[in-house]
């Protein structure tokens, strides 16, 4: 009964739910859409439908409801994103996501965002719309194989040595711009060129089929393309060029055999270029030695030339040094008999033979073996016996044989003896000091310096001290008053007198000094080279680089593991000369490498480099002395305290010449030469040296002098005999003018004096540049009486010019005086006296003669033109010229002297004419007499014209 009462209903709702399901669900929208959590999806570069894993397709509960259980769209939310989402069918809830714009996966590769989806709400007015969660969705842009391979070069180039096999020679590279792995990576490369002995392998390496030969090619040149892996093409192809050099050989390249040095240039890069040629061969260190030859350049190198003891005041060492082997003067003339290097360039050496020695004269040099003393030589032995040779030796003058002191060389020993004077202590005291030293007979040049405080001898061999390794002990000396004699190249025996125990070698700059030893500042000076070798190298590149150099710097010594840094290093070494006129010749190079390789694995060798620095010859200096040649002064200043000052007006300089090539435009003139240009400059001096020409000094009479205190403010020295006067020690020109401006000249017995003429010579390095020879005459002019000159004065006043005249220089001679009016010799007087009084007896006698001649034409009147032609040709031949007879009788300089003084002190020469011979003259003159400036040469026109007359 029950269940056919319930069928209706159940129908009913069924009906309902059918005919009425859309007024419901427009008023019910219970549930929200449905999205997966997560979307990945794919595009191509060149589409724009993505394809989503899985589909995008969005589930609502309220379906099958229209409205409420309908898809009406998707949201994207995110910034930038290239997409947009539509449906594709509302009921099932299918979506699309499409690209709103051209994708470049070069520009980006991916993309992330959020989507969600809505549903259509309860009607269609689309009111209370539900949204479902949000979606992450994932997007990948596929990329397209768009872009081809380029080449990160157009072109490659690389060397390679003949006759090698190379795992690899060089590579080349492409990229392509594509974004994915497919189409971005290269696969393989490929050699276009046909017919080549080289392949490339898949990652770009090139390397040869076969062994090359340089003399069947020197280059080849290879066209290479790349592929990506899809299989497009390079769009340009790389162009690679392979050198073959001949079969490598180590050593050191790009170094220049010669290498001139122009003096005065500062330091010179000596390998600019170089670089160490290893032949890739394996190298764990290199050493490079470079060795600079100096050995034949003066005394083992070039250093300044000066006198031993101008070198030994500009090192600083104290005063007092003796030079026993000075080059030779007229003071210092010792030496002069001694073989030298027969040149100026360097060093003076003096050679001896084993038969040759000089003895120094007393007083040069005193020592006293009590006291502290410096013996120093420069000496040059080779290892010729055993038998004792001499280098300087003082011994007793006469009677007995005993030597005080001597150092001398026993083959290859050097051996210094000093015995002790007598004394109260009679008892063994050092007496022999022994040095045993491979450098005394090694036959190169060598600096010792003995330190002599005894009992302590201490010896300095090219700066390095050493200690005897012998000593032995003697008993002083026996008293005696027997005076020494000290001699250099062997040993004098007074007992027998004869010369024994000589020298065989050269020797140099042998100085003593007394009272005190030398410093080692001042023997480093003195054995310091002006010229070696120099490395200047910045920090960075000399940090892992060891550097070695030798006291007389002609020795450097590199070390490195760096080959790279070795040759930076190498291209920094400098020959420097710091002289200013330097020796010129040859310097010989040489660099020598040793190698080490790792493991003690064998090692290339690299070959010896030879070559020369040639230093070309300086620019010689031309060293001028001038001034007045030429003076009188009066007696009395002779004889004064001050006496007469003889270089006065001194000028020293110096001058080079150089050649200047002239500025040419556009074709070059043959016909143009270079031109000469003198340049004046500035540099030392060390020597000046001033003889007396004719008799020697008779210094019982006469002397030169100096002011020493002022002297000595200048550092300069002088010394005096009886042929002149010597000035030495390094310094300025300008010193020297100054020094010889105050060198004075007296004489205190000038009666039968009547001048005297001197000689000066300058000098620099020791003689290699000298002056000229500037020479200076004086003469002494002796006052007449004085009352006779007061009188002349009166009787003549219109002859007295009050005036202080300028003395005129003729021919190199000027007369000049302290007073306004010079005293004229008496000499002077008489023999002006005596040719006017001449000239007058002329003029009469030519009067007498023309009235004869003319009463003898008045009596002749046929032959009366041509006995006046006789008569003048006879008037002619006994008119002769006074000045001419004068000049016969007296020498030239007497000549211009007398001009000089006629000319300079002609009013006084007109007081000493009387008053008869003045009119006479001035009738006959025809009244040019009125000008007392007449010279001598107006007069003789005047004599023409009286025969005219």
């Amino acid at each position: 009964m029950l269940r056919p009462a319930r069928a209706p209903a159940s129908w009913l709702l069924l009906a309902g739910l059918l005919c009425g399901g859309g007024v419901w669900a427009s008023r019910v929208n219970k549930h929200k859409p449905w999205l997966e959590p997560t979307y990945h999806g794919i595009i191509t570069e060149n589409d724009n439908t993505v394809l989503l894993d899985p589909p995008l397709i969005a589930l609502d509960k309220d379906a099958p409801l229209r409205f409420a259980g309908e898809i009406c769209g998707f949201k994207i939310h995110g910034q930038n994103v290239p997409f947009d989402a539509v449906v594709v069918d509302k009921s099932t809830g299918e979506g699309l996501i499409r690209s709103k714009e051209k994708l470049d996966c070069e520009l980006q590769k991916d993309y992330t965002f959020t989507i969600q989806a809505y549903d259509c709400g309860k009607g269609p007015d689309g009111t209370n719309v539900k949204k479902s969660h949000k979606a992450t969705v994932h997007i990948q842009v596929n990329d397209v194989n768009e872009y081809a391979p380029v080449f990160k070069d157009k072109s490659y180039k690389a060397t390679v040595v003949e006759g090698k096999q190379y795992d690899s020679i060089l590579r080349v590279e492409a990229v392509d711009a594509d974004c994915s792995p497919q189409f971005s990576q290269i696969c393989s490369y490929e050699v276009v060129t046909p017919d080549v002995p080289f392949t490339i392998d898949k990652d770009g390496y090139i390397k040869n089929t076969e062994k090359l030969n340089y003399g069947k090619e020197h280059q080849y040149k290879l066209t290479v393309t790349a592929y990506d892996c899809g299989k497009k093409r390079a769009t340009e192809d790389a162009l690679v060029k392979i050198s073959i050099k001949p079969t490598c050989t180590p050593g050191w390249q790009g170094w220049n055999n010669r290498i001139e040095y122009e003096p005065g240039t500062g330091a010179l890069a000596l390998f600019p270029n170089i670089r160490l040629e290893t032949c890739d061969e394996p190298i764990a260190s290199v050493q490079a030695t470079v060795e600079l030859e100096t050995s034949h350049i003066g005394k083992g190198c070039d250093r300044d030339t000066y006198s031993e003891k101008s070198l030994h005041r500009l090192c600083g060492a104290a005063p007092g040094t003796a030079e026993l082997l000075p080059s030779p003067t007229s003071s210092l003339n010792w030496t002069a008999g001694l073989p030298t290097d027969n040149g100026h360039d360097s060093d003076q050496v003096f050679e001896f033979n084993g038969t040759q020695a000089v003895r120094i004269p007393d007083g040069v040099v005193s020592v006293n073996p009590k006291e502290p003393f410096m013996v120093s030589v420069w000496m040059r032995h080779g290892p010729f016996g055993r038998k004792k040779e001499a280098i300087l030796c003082s011994s007793d003058k006469t009677d007995m044989n005993r030597h005080h002191y001597s150092l001398y060389v026993h083959g290859c020993r050097l051996i210094f003896l000093l015995r002790q004077d007598p004394s109260e202590e009679k008892k063994y005291k050092p007496a022999e000091f022994h040095w045993k030293l491979n450098q005394v007979c090694d036959e190169e040049w060598h600096h010792y310096v003995l330190n002599v405080e005894f009992p302590s001898v201490t010896l300095y061999l090219d700066g390095v001290s050493h200690e005897p390794f012998s000593v032995t002990e003697d008993y002083p000396l026996h008293p005696s008053k027997i005076e020494t004699q000290l001699v250099v190249g062997a040993c004098w025996q007074g007992g027998d007198l004869h010369m024994t125990q000589f020298f065989r070698g050269n020797l140099a700059g042998l100085t003593i000094r007394s009272g005190k030893v030398a410093d080692k500042k001042v023997i480093d000076c003195l054995y310091t080279c002006k010229e070696g070798l120099d490395l200047q190298i910045p920090e960075d590149d000399s940090k892992d680089i060891k550097v070695q150099v030798n006291p007389s710097q002609s020795v450097l010594t590199l070390e490195g593991e760096d080959i790279g840094e070795l040759d930076k290093a190498m291209q920094h070494i400098s020959y420097l000369n710091s002289r200013q006129f330097p020796t010129p010749g040859i310097r010989r190079l040489k660099i020598t490498s040793t190698v080490k390789c790792f493991n003690e694995a064998p090692c290339i060798s690299i070959p010896p480099v030879d070559g020369y620095v040639m230093v070309l010859q300086p620019e010689e200096p031309k060293i001028s002395l001038s001034g007045i040649h030429h003076f009188a002064r009066a007696a009395s200043e002779f004889e004064s305290s001050e006496g007469v000052f003889l270089f006065p007006e001194l000028r020293i300089i110096s001058t080079i010449t150089r050649e200047v090539e002239p500025e040419r435009d556009g074709d070059e003139d043959p016909t143009v030469q270079e031109s000469l240009v003198s340049e004046e400059i500035v540099h030392d001096l060390d020597t000046c040296e001033v003889t007396v020409e004719g008799e020697e000094l008779n210094q019982e009479q006469e002397s030169l002098e100096v002011d020493m205190t002022r002297l000595q403010q200048k550092g300069i020295e002088m010394s005096s005999s009886d042929l002149g006067v010597v000035f030495t020690g390094v310094d300025t020109m300008a010193s020297y003018e100054e020094a010889l401006h105050l060198l004075r000249y007296r004489n205190w017995h000038t009666r039968s004096l009547l001048d005297r003429k001197f000689k000066l010579v300058c000098s620099e390095l020791n003689g290699r540049y000298v002056s000229n020879d500037f020479k200076v005459e004086v003469n002494v002019i002796h006052t007449a009486n004085p009352m006779e000159h007061a009188n002349h004065m009166a009787a003549q006043p219109q002859f007295v010019q009050p005036e202080h005249r300028s003395f005129v220089d003729l021919s190199g001679h000027n007369l000049a005086s302290p007073h306004p009016f010079a005293v004229v010799p008496s000499t002077a007087t008489v023999v002006i006296v005596v040719c006017v009084s001449f000239l007058v007896f002329m003029i009469i006698l030519g009067v007498f003669r023309i009235r004869a001649a003319h009463q003898r034409t008045m009596r002749d009147q046929d032959t009366g033109k041509e006995n006046e032609m006789d008569w003048d040709d006879s008037a002619l031949t006994i008119t002769v010229n006074p000045m001419e007879t004068y000049e016969d009788q007296h020498s030239s300089e007497e000549e211009e002297e007398e001009e000089e003084e006629e000319e300079s002190e002609e009013g006084e020469e007109d007081d000493d004419i009387t008053s008869a011979e003045s009119e006479s003259s001035e009738e006959e003159e025809g009244g040019r007499g009125d000008q007392p400036g007449a010279s001598r040469q107006q007069q003789l026109e005047w004599d023409d014209s009286t025969l005219s007359y």
